[in-house]
This record gives C-alpha cells, sequence and structure tokens, in this order.
C-alpha cells in the first residue's frame, strides 16, 4: 500500500533531519511525541491491513493511524515554529504536507474499506465455522 510506504519514509526522515535538531531539553516531551506518533502510523496500518477480515477492524487502525498522522503535523509545526532556528523550516513544510496527504489517504482509505464491506457483505469477516475449522486444520497439522 502506498500510504504505508509513504509513513514509512516519511517516518525515517524525521528521525533522520528533525529529531537531532531538537533541543535537549525536548528529549522528554517533543522528541518523544514525534517519535512514537511517527513510528506509529506505519505500524497501525500494518497491523489493520492483518485485520482486514474483519468488518470494522481495518478501518479502526486507519483511524487511528490518521489519529497520529494529525498529531504528527501538530509536533511538526510547534517544532517549526518553536525551534526554527535549529530545524530545517522548509524540511518540516515538506513533512507536513506528506504527514496532511498521509491523513487523507488514511481516511479515504477507511471509506473505501466500508463501501466494500457494504457492497460484499460477509466477505470481509470469519464465520466462526470458518474460524474454527482453520484452527481445528492447524491442530491436525501440528500432531
Amino acid at each position: 500500500m502506498d500510504v504505508y510506504q509513504i509513513a514509512y519514509q516519511a517516518m525515517l526522515e524525521v528521525f533522520n533531519h528533525i529529531l537531532p535538531k531538537l533541543p535537549a531539553e525536548e528529549k522528554h516531551d517533543l522528541v518523544d511525541q514525534l517519535r512514537r506518533s511517527t513510528k506509529a502510523i506505519p505500524r497501525l496500518i500494518a497491523e489493520g491491513h492483518s485485520k482486514r477480515h474483519q468488518k470494522k477492524g481495518f478501518q479502526k487502525y486507519l483511524d487511528d493511524a490518521m489519529a497520529e498522522s494529525n498529531e504528527t503535523i501538530v509536533s511538526l509545526t510547534q517544532a517549526r515554529d518553536l525551534y526554527s532556528s535549529l530545524v530545517d523550516a522548509k524540511k518540516c513544510e515538506i513533512l507536513i504536507d506528506t504527514y496532511d496527504k498521509i491523513s487523507r489517504q488514511c481516511y479515504n482509505l477507511a471509506v473505501a474499506w466500508d463501501k466494500l464491506a457494504e457492497r460484499n457483505p460477509g466477505r470481509n469477516r470469519w464465520t466462526i465455522n470458518e474460524t474454527s475449522s482453520a484452527t481445528d486444520k492447524r491442530k491436525t497439522l501440528d500432531k
């Protein structure tokens, strides 16, 4: 998925170009927050994708990824505005635009996934019997 790849690359950019330039007094606040929010986005997308068989599972993770992306935008804006003499304002602007795109992509993907689920009810959800039979097959293979 494009949104995962973009989020992962943006996270690397933040780690390589923004975090090292923030002052030491921000280590336990802005730096920690940027670390957590940027790393969370690709993780949430990946985890949600693995739960795409659940009707609302994927959307929940996409919503959470969008929230983390929006939080990252605020943190990058704060870094740019509070520490303009330390961080590259142009790099911050590019990253803010990138995270805005990530937020929109997560939203659009969640909407598209919901429409797919409405068109194909039951297709994105396992039944209890299918789950049980998969578990039974694994138990048989393990023996």
